[in-house]
């Protein structure tokens, strides 16, 4: 309930669970297909967050009061040590959403979530536990494993390709009945600042807009750059933090363009066409 409450965030909208290992993950989903568990076996530990049918640990509060949960096994170090201790106090399960408040950009160091939610952990005694920048600095893709074939209801660093060549299926079209998850409402990860989303062709000369794009995009003298990134991933990394950084510079409009194609491109262009609504 805390976690709600320190968020803002509305609590319909369901929590992901994080637990140490697959076997964990199985006291939480109750049905696991073959090729939902080679997916596990390859991504797990790692940004890859799978959505089955709810055992009954799961509860409504932590579902938003739907029949799914969505579970993810963390690479990181303090995380995974985080995890170990508390199950060895029989707790089999951690919700960890981003620390931020509800629809604000994600945090992708400490100092972020020091900056959205300090009021609140003071006033109730929290601690940050520091594990250091982010390394893939996007949210994990989320993954629906309750039909025959995958769905992907969050693109992330995992890709469609990634999904489908370890499965050996293809990623489900289908639109019908999808669960709601982290990350998919229309507006999300939003700046202060306005986010207009511009072609490589069409950048505006505007003295004290922001930039965010690729270093092969050509960029106006009179922007402030936020981010040229050398690749796609150093953009999905650095991405929130340009975001963050250009409302510490007091912007009010940021032009991002959008990167093209298929995998990690993709997961950048949701995040930022959620970002500019």
């Amino acid at each position: 309930k805390r976690v709600f409450e320190a968020k803002g965030r509305p609590t319909d909208h369901p929590l992901i669970v994080h637990v140490s290992t697959l076997e964990d993950a199985k006291s939480w989903i109750s049905d696991f297909p073959d090729w939902a568990i080679k997916l596990a076996e390859k991504y797990w530990p790692g940004p890859l967050t799978l959505v089955g049918n709810r055992t009954a640990l799961a509860t409504d509060l932590v579902t938003g009061c739907q029949d799914t949960v969505a579970v993810r096994v963390p690479a990181h170090p303090v995380a995974q040590q985080l995890l170990s201790e508390l199950k060895s106090h029989d707790i089999q399960g951690l919700v960890a959403p981003s620390a931020n408040r509800f629809g604000h950009v994600s945090p992708t160091t400490a100092k972020h979530v020091e900056t959205d939610l300090a009021d609140y952990l003071v006033k109730h005694g929290d601690l940050i536990l520091d594990g250091g920048q982010s390394s893939v600095g996007l949210e994990s893709t989320i993954v629906l494993i309750t039909g025959i074939d995958p769905v992907i209801l969050r693109p992330g660093a995992i890709t469609r390709e990634d999904i489908e060549s370890t499965t050996g299926l293809k990623v489900s079209e289908n639109s019908i009945a999808k669960p709601r998850v982290s990350g998919s409402l229309e507006s999300h990860y939003s700046p202060k600042a306005e986010v207009i989303l511009v072609s490589e062709s069409n950048i505006p000369d505007e003295v004290g807009a922001g930039f965010i794009g690729l270093n092969t995009n050509q960029i106006p003298e009179g922007l402030t750059v936020l981010l040229s990134a050398p690749n796609l991933e150093s953009y999905a990394s650095g991405l929130y933090q340009a975001l963050r950084h250009g409302d510490e510079l007091g912007l009010t409009k940021i032009y991002a363009v959008l990167p093209e194609g298929e995998g990690l491109a993709k997961a950048i262009s949701d995040r930022l066409s959620r970002a500019s609504n």
